[in-house]
This record gives structure tokens, sequence and C-alpha cells, in this order.
């Protein structure tokens, strides 16, 4: 099987003569997750899936993620699951970074293969199967579902990012660009998982600050990115957590293309009581 464009972990363990000296940064304003620490110690199992583990690497937690959890899970040959979601006011989004994943979406059958890209709204019957003879490792980013009054709920879809165009952002002459697979505008969904990929040089030229809260899942190349206060180099395979209003910027040095999987909360009122 040719290797993905997209990088996933591979586990394992570093060696007893390996410096400890890392990269791995967590802060009130933003955590760094680099892919050197995804080792097989840190995984965990989940109830109802078989020959499967996930490395977790968002969840709900006071000073840390608020809207969402993000695993990557890897799923080995013949692994998967007919109950894979305990909580029916979740939706979710996969995204396949390696291999291919049969998946079920209220009785319809899918193949997802690298690329892949399905929405599942809340409280929907699915399944995910591996039935290949190579692991399939995918993002599963969930999220509590939001009804806003008199907007319906949104319904599932499957597609590909090769098949979805990116849009250059103004005034960039396409250095800059988002793969978005839900329009803006659409109030049915109150979150948005795309895809930002940055021509070598390409910039956010300005500090972001605003009030949705990121998940950035680095998949291909390296930049130096702003976090708050911090310039931070980033490389494929590490993860960025960004709190609302932590401000951010972006230069990607190249060599080559620089994408990430970026996760935001929109389209909903802000809560006016913490935590509730």
């Amino acid at each position: 099987m040719s290797r993905s464009k997209y990088y996933a972990p591979t586990g394992g363990l570093p060696p007893q003569s390996q410096l400890m000296t890392g990269r791995a940064i967590f802060t009130d304003a933003y955590a760094v997750i680099p892919k050197g620490v995804m080792s097989d110690i840190v995984t965990s199992y989940l109830p109802h899936w078989n020959k499967t583990r996930a490395w977790i690497i968002a969840r709900p937690l006071s000073g840390f993620a608020e809207t969402f959890s993000q695993y990557i899970v890897e799923v080995s040959p013949g692994g998967g699951s007919d109950q894979p979601e305990p909580d029916q006011g979740a939706q979710g989004v996969l995204f396949v970074v390696e291999g291919e994943l049969d998946i079920t979406i209220d009785g319809t059958a899918h193949r997802m293969a690298e690329g892949g890209y399905a929405f599942i709204p809340a409280a929907t019957h699915w399944t995910a199967q591996n039935k290949t003879d190579h692991p399939a490792k995918f993002h599963w980013i969930r999220k509590q579902y939001e009804a806003a009054d008199g907007i319906p709920a949104p319904t599932a879809f499957v597609t590909n990012e090769k098949l979805v165009a990116a849009n250059p952002m103004p005034d960039t002459n396409g250095a800059w660009a988002t793969t978005r697979f839900v329009e803006p505008d659409d109030l049915r969904h109150d979150m948005h998982v795309n895809i930002v990929t940055f021509e070598p040089g390409g910039v956010i030229p300005f500090e972001e600050t605003h009030v949705m809260e990121h998940g950035l899942y680095v998949l291909e190349g390296k930049a130096v990115y702003k976090l708050n206060t911090d310039w931070v180099e980033v490389e494929a395979g590490d993860f960025m957590w960004l709190r609302a209003f932590c401000p951010q910027a972006c230069y990607a040095g190249g060599p080559g293309k620089f994408r990430y999987l970026l996760y935001k909360d929109v389209n909903r009122h802000p809560k006016l009581r913490i935590g509730g």
C-alpha cells in the first residue's frame, strides 16, 4: 500500500537514549501536542470498538477544550464498531488519513478512502468497520449539537476532500485557501471542520482574535504558528488547541504545502452561564 500524504501516528516508544526535551506546551490560552508524544502508552481503548485504539487529543476540560473532543482512531483489519457513539446528543465528523474505512449511516453504506470526510448528525445510527488488510486511521471530532429554534437539524453526508474545491482567501493569490465542507451561512450547522492550505511563503497576515475555539491538526508540511504571545514551530502530526480569543497568526516556510484540519464552533449565541 502506498504511503498516505496525510500524517498519522505510528505509535511505538522512544528509546531510552532519547533526550526528554521536546516541543509539548500546555497553557491557559493554547496547547501544542507534538507528534513525538503520540506513543503506544498514551492510547485509549473504547467501549464497543473491536481491534481499535485511539489517541484522544482534545476533550472538554476546565482550562482546555470546552466545546469538542477529537480522537485519532486506528482500526486494525477486521476491527470496528456497530455502536460507536455512546452519546445521542453528539454529532461527529470523520476524516480518513490512512487506509480505508467502511461506514454505514442509517443503513446506507459508504467506503471512505484517504481524504474521505463524513458528517454524522446527532441521534444517527452508524457503524464503522475496517474490511481491508491494512490499518485504517481517521480523525473523529465530536460536539454536542446545539439546536436552534425554527432551524432544522443538519443531514448526514459523505464526500472526499479531492471532490471539494478549495476557496482562496481574498487578496492572497491562492497562497491561503480553505476547503469548506459546509457553507458558512448554513445555520443548521453549529460547527465547521475544514482543511486550510498554505503555499510556501503563505501567511495569516494579522493576529486573528475571535470567539471560535480551534483544534488544528497538521496534515502536511511545517510552519511557524503564532499562539497568544509565542511563535511556535509545528509540523505534520502536531496538534494545536486554541482557546476562544487566543491570538493566532501563521507563516508557512515550505518547502511544500502546509495543511491542517481545523475545527471551530460557529453560528450560535454564546451561552450566558458558564458551563450551562
